[in-house]
């Protein structure tokens, strides 16, 4: 696996995460930055549906900060919450991954630019399995566990490697967001992959069990370079101060 396709694999795993709040039906933002010099970077619109309090659906959409959307991601959780369909599509790049069927085997797709062929390969699962956007429901029903100090081993299935990984979430103590205290948690690989792979920081609420900020590789990448950004997404209850002034509108 390339450096670059762990960036894809890491950043797969929570970049379009959703919230169990009060509030289950509402659209939400979330606010990126460069992680590094703290430029904004990019807006995110999520757009959950929930059938009987339980997500069973979601959209999202990317924007920069000059309101261009430069990406979207549709996901179905109807037969698994963790195992989703969906597809996640760069335009101007030319880029797609996603998950056709998530039974046994899982079948995975991606198109790798402009012009490239569709690749489709099926996966067998391999114990508890996560994908993209489900990883954010396999954390918000193994909380419990991880507030106690426990960690959590899951297999990762990775739509844009054709493949699954092993990776282990632990609890690393107590941070703040929003004045509040919040749950912080450590996202590794759990093979040699940890010598490649960048870790992620993620921000939990404990009661609600809402993800509150990410900190890792992106899945939008700058277009001047071709890269991937290093980010902080952060869900704040109320756009900050810098953020754009005309936001998308909330579906």
């Amino acid at each position: 696996m390339t450096v670059s396709g762990c960036t894809r694999a890491i950043a797969a795993l929570l970049l379009a995460a959703t919230t169990m709040t009060a509030q289950a039906t509402d659209s939400f933002y979330g606010y990126a930055y460069n992680l590094d010099t703290g430029k904004y970077l990019y807006t995110e619109v999520h757009q959950p549906v929930f059938e009987g309090g339980r997500e069973i659906a979601s959209t999202i959409r990317y924007y920069t900060p000059d309101g261009k959307e430069v990406g979207k991601k549709t996901l179905d959780y109807r037969a698994d919450a963790y195992v989703p369909k969906f597809r996640f599509d760069l335009p101007g790049e030319g880029y797609a991954e996603g998950i056709t069927s998530n039974g046994d085997p899982i079948e995975l797709l991606k198109v790798d630019g402009k012009g490239k062929p569709e690749k489709q390969k099926r996966i067998q699962r391999q114990g508890f399995t996560a994908a993209d956007s489900g990883f954010n429901h396999a954390v918000q029903d193994n909380l419990g566990k991880l507030a106690k100090g426990e960690t959590v081993s899951f297999r990762f299935a990775v739509a844009g490697q054709l493949d699954s990984y092993r990776f282990k979430v632990s609890n690393v103590g107590t941070g703040v967001f929003e004045g509040k205290p919040a749950l912080k948690l450590l996202v590794q690989a759990d093979s040699l992959l940890r010598f490649v792979a960048p870790d992620l920081h993620l921000l939990y609420d404990a009661d609600s069990k809402r993800l509150l900020e990410y900190k890792g590789v992106s899945n939008i990448h700058d277009l001047a370079t071709g890269k991937a950004y290093n980010a902080r997404i952060a869900y704040f209850t109320k756009p900050p101060a810098d953020a754009p002034k005309n936001l998308p509108p909330l579906p």
